[in-house]
């Protein structure tokens, strides 16, 4: 009786032991680590976002896109899932775990760098201004009394309140009105319909509209960016700086090789420099 009891015994310490120790495993388990035993990558977009990425044909195409699908096969992923999200849910979306990472652009600035990690940049984003082709507007100091447009929630929109503040300080009367939109296409309709005067974008973004619509839109001029890092990226959650890594191994090969170059020129019409360091503020993850 003795000798079976200490069987039992031996037995469901051997079982909870495998359990812990599967435990553990499943708990060391990164993001990336499930990705590659999976085969299987989800990852947020805002498909609402041209070039970098957009709906055509039913299907996500764009500049951005077509990374994503180089990381895909860096990665070994079998199977993609891109979920097409409204850009103000994208951001606490990666932080709830609803997705692996953000594959849309996000503007680099010193508040996000303190919740997210960022990869490598993939494009410039410095700040500008657009008007409807025509309007006679030469300079930002211009934008006073006008009705100034850019998306809610976005990079750009403390860069259009800081202008405002700014214009204000130095004399002016600032914006009539600050229009924010859920997405940027929105904002573009809205300035060729006469509805705002000028819209705050990311200047590839914006270049590439003017050089598809020149009869519509015409470059204002840069916005003033306080403290600005004008990159643009891809974010990943805090603890998962390894799986950031590995997508930003891949976007730097892509640099080094001329891939990004050759995407940059199909999509935008010129190339990009992407740096190797100080895109970020300090105390960046």
């Amino acid at each position: 009786m003795r000798k079976t009891t200490r069987t039992i015994f031996g037995v469901l310490a051997g079982s909870v032991c495998l359990a812990l120790v599967a435990s553990q495993q499943a708990c060391a388990e990164t993001t990336l680590d499930k990705i590659k035993r999976t085969g299987e990558l989800t990852v947020g977009t805002e498909a609402a976002y041209p070039p970098f990425e957009f709906v055509k044909d039913g299907k996500i195409v764009g500049y951005g896109s077509d990374i994503l699908a180089e990381v895909v096969k860096e990665l070994g992923v079998k199977k993609l899932n891109q979920l097409d999200l409204p850009w103000q849910g994208i951001l606490p979306g990666v932080l709830a775990g609803k997705f692996d990472f953000v594959a849309t652009t996000v503007g680099i600035n010193a508040e996000r760098a303190k919740r997210y990690a960022y990869t490598m940049p993939i494009a410039d984003g410095v700040p500008y201004a657009m008007k409807r082709k025509g309007d006679k507007l030469t300079k930002v100091e211009d934008l006073n009394g006008k009705v100034v447009a850019t998306q809610l929630a976005s990079s750009t929109e403390p860069v259009a309140r800081a202008l405002d503040a700014k214009l204000k300080a130095t004399g002016g009367t600032g914006f009539k009105e600050l229009k924010l939109f859920t997405a940027f296409p929105e904002s573009y309709v809205a300035l060729a319909s006469g509805e705002v005067d000028a819209v705050i974008q990311s200047l590839p973004s914006l270049a590439a509209l003017v050089k598809d619509k020149p009869d519509v839109f015409e470059l204002l001029a840069p916005t003033p960016q306080e403290g600005g890092f004008p990159y643009l990226a891809w974010v990943t959650r805090p603890d998962d700086k390894d799986l950031r890594d590995a997508v930003s191994a891949v976007i730097r090969k892509m640099r080094d090789d001329g891939r990004l170059a050759a995407l940059q020129k199909k999509w935008f019409g010129f190339e990009m420099t992407i740096p190797d360091q100080g895109y970020l503020p300090p105390g960046a993850m």
